[in-house]
This record gives structure tokens, C-alpha cells and sequence, in this order.
């Protein structure tokens, strides 16, 4: 088994994947960025460095600063998580041609299975029924049209590293190709590093199948059955089930013995997830996440399985100690993210300091976070905070004690869809398990979410009283890195007054008081600049923390109410910023690739 394992990750995955280590005796590594620097996931390993700002490809997705962590730390193996580098073949390969082990499948296979069009070729090839289109990318909006025509509209534009719901666009027109084709290129170089994207008949109203798989180097292969994960909104999970209500017991092993035969079929070792659509009694295979998923741990509860664990005992040469045979499946498990979003606001991120933070427990309760109470949620990254998974002896008392479990969860200071999901338990179709992916975005009546929020989304946290003897406290902790290397420094003084927290050997920097006409904003070089607006006129100011995706107007452009004059990422979700009348643009303050915060002005209309 190895001694050290660096995480490439952060969150709760980082925490989840840590956790397992410690179980093995095994040593941690985290990596963090700028923002990241008194993160859950940072708090929790036994080191950790900093590699980078806050932006994602100057930080987790750097495979250089990623690699000297490693080597600074003294690592042997490096564990990926999901998202960032986790499905990034070329990164896995770099790994495999150092001094560190991967823990994963081999980049070969991940190139094989990771790109889309590959992994239809090869599971047509393993006799897998696979949803008709394109196995190899396309590159033109003509090709798009064209393979429309053959299919009929709607169809996929899907990236070929994409995932969870990330470079995936419907196209339902031909006037629609371009935009769409274009945003599926964009979506898929930002989060995945590869901009190819390919093309599929969608299907109407599939269930979302998947299936947990566990493969070793010694050509054993094993699924711990499926996850029903239909309950979507805009093609990101946020409710997930094991086993799933729609598969009756012919069809589930029909989907699992063709997991199995898929990736057998490609050499895969390690663990990853084939996902399948399923309509109509017929099912059809979409894409192979090359790595641990989400949502795992509904898995995990009805097998007793530790997923994690076997990534790191298959990675270090171990084979499965158990056969197909053995894997039987206890209860029922419903799996909730916990994301930062406002469901009454169509899911938008929100960001804020977590006043109140505190989760439920009791039996068939489990909790997968990297937070904690006073910590800061930002809009840097993904939006969701934690999972909650709750277990019982059937999807009915799985469901009643969801109720419970959800009404215990407090969370103050912040949005989060604790509300929606309150309001799915209860729901008719959910609760049936009738529901399909397009239930949320097309059927579940809107109201119904803003009645839930206004019900039981109130954000309102009680003064702390505890802050006052907080500051007098004469105990002082100091976060210090020295050449990279993050330490916590814990110094006690008697008499003395409070002090700011501060990061000893960062330069300090920062901005004064704004004044009337002026805004303080980074610039390219993400220092802050003084940005001097126009008294006069509309300003479009940015309603959430994010990363400036592409800028649609021009000084002097003519727009219309309701326009979009720039597109706007954050946590991982791309945003349209609108002008809420029209007029002619005066002052563009705001460049692709900037950082802006809540309350920014982006625009200015006259």
C-alpha cells in the first residue's frame, strides 16, 4: 500500500477520498488554490501546498503545479476525485511516466473510454446498443445540420471529455447550431482542456441509468449494481437513488452484465461508472465516467462496499477479494446535493458565509462535506457544499426518513436547495419514481419550487453571540507558507486586542474607500483598479461572483432590452447577464477572462 497520496482535488471529494487513506494508514497531500487557502479539504490532510490562483486552469487544472506538489511532498501516488483532472488522459499518462502511481484507470483506457466518440465505437463493438450518431467529432455547423437532417431535430451537441451536464447543448433548430455548437466547444476546453465535441439523436424522456463498476489488474471485473440519477436540472444531477425504481429484475442484469462486458472489453482497471439512458424498455449506452462519481455513495450504503478504498488497493496491485456473486444489495439509498443555489431563481449560485452550519445525524444518516460553520462559500468553483445520503429498508422509508433527515439540516447565510428537495419528498411523481429527466426542467410547475424556498428557504441567521467573546480571546491562529508549503501557526497572548486575520508572507494589497462614480474592480492582471462609471445611464452589474466568459457588445452598439450583453461563469454554470431596457451601451468595463465580483458593474447603457 502506498505511504503518501496527493489529492488532486478539492471539497468534499478530497475530504471523502482522504478519509479513505487515513482508514489504510495512508499519509495526505492536499492541493489548494488562492481561494482555497482555509478550505475543509486543506484544514483536513496532514499537508498541503498551494499551487495557484483562484481560476481553475491556473490552479487544479495545472498539470506542472500540480506534479511539483507531488514531488515537493513526497507523494507516491495521486488520486484525481472527480472533475478538474480526473478524466484528463493526458495528465494521467504524465503521472504514470513519473515517480508517482495513478490511482485510476490507465490513460490508455481513458483515452479510449474518456472520449466519447471512442467509447461508442468500442461499446458497439462489445455487442452495447448505443444511441445513434456520430463516432467521431465534428467540427462544423454544417455537420451538425447534416446529421440533424438524418436523425430529426432535437438533437446533442455533447464534448467528448464532457460530464455532468458540462458541454452538453440541445439543439431543437437549424438557426440554433451555431450558438449552441460554439458554447459546446467553449464548456468543454474551459472544464475538460478539449474543445472536440460530437453529435446524438436525444432522446425525449429517458431515464438516467448508471452503473458502478470495479475492475483490477488481474482481469477481474465486478458492478455493484445501478443508480438511478433522472432527476436533473439542465442535465446536472441533484438527486441520485440506489437501485434505481424504473428497472425491473431482467433489465437490471441485462444493464449490468453490459457494464461489465464494456469495459472488459476496453482493459479498464480501477472504479468508474457506465451510464445508460433508458426508454421505453429498451436501454442505451451514453458515456463511461472514467472515475469515482459523485454519487458513489449510494452505492456504498446498500453494498457495503468502500469504493474509494478498492481505488487505492486496485491501484497499488491488489486484486478483488470478492466475486459477483457475493455483491448483494441492502435497502434502498437516496443521494441529495447540498448545492449554493437559489431553486426559486432557476438554480442560480449563491455565495455567502455559512452563519449557521448544521447537519442532521441519527441512524441512516450519512454526511459527506469539507465545510464547517463561519467558513465562506464562494463562487469559484462547484456549487455544492455537501451530500446528504440517507439509507433505509426500502424507498419508502427511505423517503419518510429523507423528511426527517432534510428538516434537521440547518443552513444560514446562504441559499441552498435544502427547500427543493423538501419539496421533492413530498412530491407525487418523485415519490412514484415516474419521473425522467426532463421532470424538472419541463413538467414540475415553477411555483411550487418558490413556494418551497419561501417556506423554507429563509437565510436569516440569529446574532452570534459568541463573537464578542471571540474577539477577546487571546488565542491567535496564522495560516504560513513558506515556498508554497501551507503551516498553521497557533500563537496565545495575554491583554492583547484583536487583530485581522492576515496571510503571513502574502503582499498585502487591497483598495480604499470607493467614491460616488467609481467602482473597484480587478484588472487583467487581477490587481485592483479604480473603474470610473458614468453617472448617468443603466449599469449592468454582475449579480453573482464569477468569471467573464465572452463579452457581447461594444461601446456604441445599440441593444434592445432583455439582451445579453455578456455571459458570465460561475460554479461551473454559465449565466447570461441581460440589460433590463434598451439604449446605446456608453462604457464596457469588463474583458473575457476577467474576475468580478458580486455588484460589479459590467455595463453601462445610456
Amino acid at each position: 500500500m502506498f505511504s503518501k497520496v496527493l489529492v488532486a482535488n478539492r471539497g468534499e471529494i478530497a475530504v471523502r477520498v482522504m478519509r479513505a487513506c487515513r482508514d489504510l494508514g495512508v499519509r495526505t497531500v492536499a492541493v489548494y488554490s488562492d481561494a482555497d487557502k482555509h478550505a475543509g479539504h486543506v484544514r483536513y490532510a496532514d499537508e498541503a501546498y498551494n499551487i495557484g490562483p483562484a481560476r481553475a486552469a491556473d490552479s487544479y487544472l495545472d498539470h506542472d503545479a500540480v506534479l511539483e506538489a507531488g514531488r515537493e511532498a513526497g507523494a507516491d501516488a495521486v488520486h484525481p476525485g472527480y472533475g478538474f483532472l480526473a478524466e484528463n488522459a493526458a495528465f494521467a499518462r504524465r503521472v504514470e511516466e513519473s515517480d508517482l502511481t495513478w490511482i485510476g484507470p490507465s490513460a490508455d483506457a481513458m483515452q479510449r473510454l474518456g472520449e466519447k466518440t471512442k467509447a461508442r465505437s468500442l461499446m458497439q463493438e462489445a455487442d452495447v446498443p448505443v444511441v445513434p450518431g456520430t463516432t467521431e467529432p465534428v467540427d462544423s455547423a454544417d455537420e451538425v445540420k447534416a446529421i440533424a437532417e438524418e436523425y430529426g431535430y432535437p438533437v446533442a451537441i455533447k464534448a467528448e471529455g464532457g460530464g455532468g451536464g458540462r458541454g452538453l447543448k440541445v439543439v431543437h433548430s437549424a438557426d440554433e447550431v451555431e450558438s449552441q455548437l460554439e458554447t459546446a466547444q467553449r464548456e468543454g476546453e474551459a472544464y475538460f482542456d478539449n474543445s472536440s465535441v460530437y453529435v446524438e439523436k436525444y432522446l425525449e424522456a429517458p431515464r438516467h441509468v448508471e452503473v458502478q463498476i470495479l475492475a483490477d489488474e488481474h482481469g477481474n471485473v465486478r458492478h455493484l449494481g445501478e443508480r438511478d440519477c433522472s432527476l436533473q436540472r439542465r442535465h446536472q444531477k441533484v438527486i441520485e437513488e440506489a437501485p434505481s425504481p424504473a428497472l425491473d429484475a431482467d433489465l437490471r442484469e441485462q444493464i449490468g452484465d453490459a457494464a461489465r462486458r464494456g469495459v472488459r472489453e476496453a482493459g479498464y482497471t480501477n472504479a468508474g461508472t457506465v451510464e445508460f439512458l433508458v426508454e421505453d424498455g429498451e436501454f442505451y449506452f451514453m458515456e463511461v465516467n472514467t472515475r469515482i462519481q459523485v454519487e458513489h455513495t449510494a452505492t456504498e450504503v446498500i453494498t457495503g462496499i468502500d469504493v474509494v478504498k478498492w481505488q487505492l488497493r486496485v491501484a497499488a496491485g491488489e486484486e478483488l477479494d470478492f466475486d459477483q456473486d457475493d455483491v448483494e444489495f441492502d435497502g434502498h439509498a437516496i443521494e441529495y446535493r447540498i448545492n449554493a443555489e437559489n431553486a426559486a431563481d432557476d438554480f442560480a449560485p449563491a455565495t455567502g458565509t455559512l452563519e449557521t452550519y448544521d447537519p442532521p445525524g441519527g441512524i441512516g444518516v450519512r454526511i459527506d462535506d469539507a465545510v464547517r460553520q463561519a467558513d465562506e462559500i464562494g463562487g469559484d468553483y462547484d456549487s455544492m457544499i455537501a451530500k446528504l445520503i440517507v439509507s433505509a429498508g426500502s424507498r419508502e422509508e427511505c423517503l419518510a426518513r429523507s423528511e426527517r433527515a432534510l428538516s434537521e439540516f440547518e443552513i444560514e447565510g446562504l441559499q441552498t436547495i435544502i427547500p427543493f428537495h423538501r419539496l421533492m419528498v413530498t412530491d407525487e411523481t418523485f415519490r412514484a419514481g415516474e419521473h425522467t429527466t426532463k421532470y424538472l426542467d419541463e413538467e414540475l410547475d415553477r411555483e411550487r419550487i418558490d413556494q418551497a424556498v419561501e417556506r423554507w428557504g429563509s437565510t436569516d441567521a440569529a446574532a452570534d453571540e459568541a463573537e464578542a467573546d471571540d474577539a477577546e480571546s487571546t488565542e491567535r491562529e496564522f495560516t504560513v507558507e513558506v515556498n508554497g508549503k501551507r503551516f498553521e501557526v497557533n500563537l496565545e497572548e495575554r491583554g492583547a486586542p484583536p487583530i485581522p486575520d492576515v496571510d503571513v508572507g502574502a503582499a498585502s494589497g487591497g483598495s480604499g474607500a470607493g467614491t460616488a462614480g467609481a467602482a473597484t474592480q480587478p484588472d487583467a492582471d487581477g490587481d485592483d483598479e479604480e473603474v470610473i462609471v458614468e453617472a448617468d445611464g443603466e449599469q449592468v452589474s454582475a449579480e453573482m461572483q464569477g468569471t467573464i466568459l465572452s463579452v457581447e457588445v461594444g461601446e456604441g452598439d445599440e441593444i434592445g432590452a432583455g439582451e445579453v450583453v455578456c455571459v458570465l461563469e460561475a460554479m461551473k454554470m454559465e449565466n447570461d447577464v441581460v440589460t433590463e431596457r434598451g439604449g446605446t451601451v456608453s462604457q464596457v468595463l469588463i474583458e473575457e477572462g476577467d474576475s468580478v465580483d458580486m455588484g460589479d458593474t459590467l455595463v453601462v447603457i445610456e
